[in-house]
């Protein structure tokens, strides 16, 4: 089973500061190559080439960090699937927690989303996750509710498709610690039965205030992990990359 790693840069790093950032971890992948392990950057738009260039060769895809719910027409500002596609990105981020805040995305709009990526061939960063506090029960029928409903319109898969789900509860965003070690454990297991019925080949990572550590804690608990502000240091990415090849080494030595 690999295990997934992703970077959303945000709007944190200006477009200089984006490309030597890409730069260190270009050189931080090639120098870690494990074939087990899924890596990919979402940097901000106008970076999306330069930064694909910088990464050839690495092992770390690319991809938008939103994706136009149409494929075409007079919208501005919008970037489509088919556009990504044509850039060269394997990745779309859906959904995230800020966008649903900050833009007013409604579900109906993550699901059309969710569609046109896959429309494209792009894997979907499919973000979820309550948005208030619960306990676990209710966060994970919260969670798996909001996956059918991103899910629901794109029944079944294309052959060949997936979806990173990537289980972020919006109030651990943000915040100086991610969510407790077992309730994410629990939750991402309901997520991992509902995806499998869903989307089966798909990944279920864990975004919030993600970093070094949090992945050896969590191990065989997630396939991944989505990071934020504290893999914006290319040194904390290498650890959380050395985590997850420590993780691979200790299955395949079991």
């Amino acid at each position: 089973m690999r295990i997934t790693i992703g970077v959303s840069l945000k709007a944190y790093l200006g477009y200089r500061d984006t490309l030597r950032w890409a730069s260190a971890v270009a050189e931080i992948a090639r120098s870690r190559s494990n074939s087990s392990i899924e890596l990919f950057v979402l940097p901000a738009f106008p970076a999306l080439a330069p930064v694909r260039d910088i990464l050839t060769g690495s092992g770390v895809g690319v991809g938008g960090q939103d994706i136009a719910a149409d494929d075409a027409g007079n919208q501005t500002g919008e970037v489509t699937g088919a556009m990504l596609a044509d850039a060269g990105c394997h990745y779309a981020e859906v959904g995230h927690a800020e966008r649903r805040r900050q833009f007013g995305e409604t579900e109906k709009v993550v699901a059309a989303k969710t569609a046109a990526a896959l429309r494209h061939k792009l894997v979907p960063v499919l973000c979820l996750g309550e948005p208030t506090r619960l306990d676990i029960d209710g966060a994970v029928e919260e969670s798996v509710r909001q996956l059918r409903h991103a899910l629901g319109g794109v029944q079944p898969i294309t052959p060949g498709g997936r979806v990173v789900v990537a289980y972020e509860p919006h109030w651990a965003i943000g915040a100086a610690e991610p969510a407790p070690d077992e309730h994410i454990k629990a939750v991402v297991a309901g997520l991992r039965r509902a995806v499998s019925q869903l989307a089966p080949g798909s990944s279920v990572i864990y975004g919030g205030s993600a970093g070094p550590g949090l992945l050896t804690r969590l191990a065989d608990g997630v396939d991944g992990l989505f990071l934020g502000r504290f893999a914006h240091d290319p040194k904390a990415f290498a650890t959380v990359l050395d985590e997850a090849i420590a993780i691979q080494l200790k299955r395949v030595a079991s």
